[in-house]
């Protein structure tokens, strides 16, 4: 099966495993990507686990579950990315995710914070 977050990729070489083991998120990027497959697929440990320890919203996981399993996910496009390679510990994705919510066609226009800890990026916020 194709990858939800638009790579081009198959799943299981793709955000698989990222939802697998998360230190294999290399990048900002690939991890805005693994997050958005997490709310295709409805994955909240995912959408924790991988959420700043100091801004994750655990109290809204179960909230944030029944949101991403209501809506159809359409795509996600990446609009731009400053730093987040291998070598930083901080960058910003801007990214667009498309998705039907009764009936009417949203979007989530974005643009994201990511730190790296111990080897391991993490979503921040939103700036």
């Amino acid at each position: 099966m194709k990858c939800p977050c638009c790579s081009g990729k198959m799943y299981n070489n793709c955000c698989e495993l990222a939802h697998d083991n998360i230190l294999q998120v290399k990048t900002a990027e690939a991890l805005m990507r693994s997050r958005y497959s997490a709310f295709v697929f409805a994955n909240g440990e995912y959408l924790m686990e991988s959420h700043y320890k100091k801004t994750r919203p655990l109290k809204e996981k179960k909230a944030i579950v029944k949101w991403a399993k209501s809506v159809d996910w359409i795509k996600l496009d990446i609009i731009n990315t400053t730093k987040g390679l291998e070598p930083d510990t901080e960058g910003t994705v801007e990214f667009k995710a498309i998705f039907q919510e009764e009936g009417e066609l949203q979007m989530i226009h974005e643009n994201s914070r990511f730190i790296k800890e111990n080897d391991c990026w993490f979503y921040v916020d939103a700036i």
